[in-house]
Parts: structure tokens; sequence; C-alpha cells
């Protein structure tokens, strides 16, 4: 086999690299690439709550420690207002997938070492926020979330997804079926797996499986109205999962 000589070699590093450059736009001395877009950055939100998990529980009472889960809907609720003195954790991030969710479950649930973990998601999902997913992968991530949950001796209160006939930011996107397989699933495996299961969907339904108006702006987030009877389900549901022992 033959050697390069050192000259060699950079001739040929240099045609290399004029090959995997060649037809790509050049930038003046004026410009830059502009800033990575933040999914690229941030994908799975991990930095959102990096900083606050350090001092996560100062104001929860020992025992009683509980972390609610999910998306925007759950970042959108006000929980020191709902559930006062009682000192529970919201870790929502708006628009994000099971996907997302499983990648910063370690950090923002398991790591803080909660008594019960609420956990709501699927709903994103459903509106292909981070490409198509069938229900089947939904599921993985779901199960995914509650065997980490579980091996740490987590209470796992298992929400259903909120009811929608339509996502304002997807209009093609018919949700109803799936968000139905998706519910089936869910109360079956929380069942199954001794979980508590929490049906917002049942209450918060039209007869016709859309978000009732009343409790809703757009279809889909809940208003003040929603977020009050959400409460009132989500109450018993996490005394129930406290009364439990350890898994």
């Amino acid at each position: 086999m033959s050697r390069l000589m050192p000259a060699q070699i950079l001739l040929a590093a240099a045609a290399l690299a004029s090959s995997m450059l060649r037809g790509l736009p050049l930038l003046s001395a004026a410009e830059s690439p502009g800033p990575v877009p933040q999914s690229a950055r941030d994908w799975s939100g991990l930095l959102v709550y990096r900083e606050a998990n350090r001092s996560a529980w100062q104001h929860a009472p020992n025992g009683d420690r509980v972390i609610f889960f999910g998306d925007s809907i759950t970042q959108g609720w006000d929980l020191d207002r709902s559930f006062p003195g009682a000192g529970y954790i919201n870790r929502g991030i708006s628009s994000q997938t099971s996907a997302q969710m499983l990648l910063r479950f370690r950090q923002d649930v398991v790591a803080l070492r909660p008594n019960v973990v609420v956990i709501l998601a699927g709903t994103n999902d459903v509106a292909e926020n981070t490409g198509p997913a069938t229900v089947e992968e939904i599921e993985n991530n779901l199960m995914s979330m509650v065997d980490m949950a579980t091996i740490n001796s987590i209470r796992v209160v298992l929400a259903s997804v909120l009811p929608a006939g339509q996502y304002p930011w997807r209009t093609e996107i018919q949700p109803v079926e799936k968000i139905a397989a998706l519910n089936h699933w869910l109360a079956g495996y929380a069942r199954d797996q001794n979980l508590t299961y929490l049906d917002y969907f049942s209450a918060m339904q039209d007869g016709k499986y859309l978000m009732k108006p009343e409790l809703s702006p757009d279809g889909v987030h809940p208003n003040a109205a929603g977020y009050a009877l959400m409460k009132s389900l989500a109450e018993p549901a996490i005394s129930k999962a406290l009364a439990k022992g350890r898994p």
C-alpha cells in the first residue's frame, strides 16, 4: 500500500472540502448563518425548568409532593390558585408531544422525587406537532414514562386526553376517533397496571365528543371554568393515588 506524503494529504483534503462545498451558497463577511432554530437547540425542553428544579420543593408539605406533567394545557394551569397551599409543581411545556415529554421525564419528574405525578399527554401527538404519530407510538411513550415512575416508587395519575373536534393550528386533522382510541387504551392500561385513571374527557365532552363550548375559548385549551372542573376531578384522583402504597 502506497503512503501519501504530507503535501499530497493537504491537496487531497482541499479537494474533498471543495467538493463538499460546491453548490452551497457562500456568505459574505457581513452575513451570518442565522440563529439555530429552537427545535434544534432544545427539542425536548430540558432548559425550561433546569434552574427551577434546583429549588423545586421549597413550599411543598412533606409527603404531599405532586408534579403535574404535560403540555400547554398543564402549563396554562395556575396550580397555586386551584390548590392553594398544596405546593404542587407545574412541569408543562406548550406544544410538546409525548416523545418530547419522555426525553425530559427523568429531569423534570424522576429527579425531583415526587410522591405523585399527574401525566397529561397525547393531544399534540394527535395534532402531529412533531410529525405523524400512531396511537401505538403514543402509547409506547406513555408506558415508558410510567415505567420510569414505577421503578422510582412514584405513584402515577394517568389522565385522559381532553376532547377536541379540531385544532386551530392544524384544521385539516380530524382528531375525534384518535382521541377516543387513545383514551380507551389509557383507561384499560391504568386499570391493568393499578394506576389511578383521571377521566377529564367524560366530564368535558358535549355528547358529540367535542369540548363543551363553555369550558374552552378554542375547543382545545380550558378556560377558567374548564380548569375549575379539572381541579374537581384531579383532587380526588391525587388523594386516591397518595393513599396507595408506593409501587
